[in-house]
């Protein structure tokens, strides 16, 4: 397996990118949110973190179906 350094080391800074947009646009409304987080049950973070990945996969073949 050969793996392409300099792309997954821009899918992590685009990681980056995408994770700090909340932050950076909703910075007021940031702390409320996550304190409801935090107060959720493990079962429905576990559940929404399933999701990310499903949809962060799905997100992943599409990109590369448009590349072949």
């Amino acid at each position: 397996m050969n793996i392409d350094w300099s792309l997954l080391i821009a899918a992590i800074g685009l990681a980056f990118v995408f994770e700090g947009i909340p932050y950076f646009l909703f910075a007021e409304r940031m702390p409320r949110l996550l304190t409801r987080l935090a107060i959720q049950p493990p079962k429905f973070l576990r559940f929404i973190g399933l999701a990310a990945i499903i949809l962060g996969l799905l997100v992943i073949s599409f990109g590369r179906s448009l590349s072949q």
